[in-house]
């Protein structure tokens, strides 16, 4: 049960309030290139993120616009910017420290937003069918080569608007020696050894707007 991995490099997802504050009135996220999930985007634009201790420039704005701004980081960019912020899935964002985001036209300053993405696979519900999983189920995947781990605790999360991927932050990636289109194996379902569910239906939840979408690239500036 191979899965592609997408590395997740830092990056940043604004409202349309907070991009208007940093890019000016009428601004708009021009697209670079597609990422792996359908609809989404890296854009043109970069903003620079200042927290207590230091200052990470040029990190990759993703579209399309999202109901709040969220920073994405590593573990290792969370000690360059002097803050500790916690391990949580895409849009959970009470109770997580804030960062001052600057853009060529302006800045803001969050009171929240900051994250480390939890590991997580991507699934259409036609792929959890296939694979046995449903929507929220703990996944265990193992890597191979030089260097290869076992990853406990990998979020499934399911949805029509997904495509199959197992997204992992630059850390993670690293640390197994993965790039972009790479393969995992899916090797436990909570403990239980995978296998198909015929008779599962899938799990047909629409996820909102804030679910995690990655840029598929390893690129340092995210």
């Amino acid at each position: 049960m191979q899965i592609p991995v997408g590395v997740s490099a830092r990056h940043v997802h604004l409202s349309q309030e907070h991009l208007t504050a940093l890019f000016g009135a009428g601004a708009r996220l021009h697209p670079k290139k597609p990422l792996s999930q359908p609809g989404q985007f890296a854009s043109e634009e970069k903003v620079d993120v200042r927290g207590p201790r230091g200052t990470i420039q040029n990190v990759r704005v993703l579209g399309p616009v999202r109901p709040e701004t969220q920073l994405e980081i590593s573990k290792t960019d969370a000690l360059k910017l002097g803050l500790q912020p916690p391990v949580r899935e895409s849009g959970r964002l009470e109770q997580t420290p804030g960062i001052t985001v600057i853009g060529p036209q302006g800045q803001v300053t969050l009171t929240q937003g900051v994250i480390v993405a939890k590991r997580h696979v991507h699934f259409s519900p036609e792929d959890a069918r296939r694979y046995g999983v449903r929507d929220g189920q703990s996944l265990t995947l193992r890597t191979t080569g030089e260097r290869g781990l076992i990853f406990e605790n990998v979020t499934a999360r399911v949805s029509p608007k997904y495509k199959l991927d197992f997204h992992l932050d630059t850390d993670e990636a690293n640390a197994a020696g993965l790039q972009s289109g790479d393969e995992a194996e899916m090797i436990e379902l909570e403990g239980l050894k995978a296998q198909p569910m015929p008779h599962f239906h899938g799990n047909e939840i629409i996820r909102d707007d804030s679910s995690p979408q990655h840029e598929k690239t390893t690129e340092s500036v995210g």
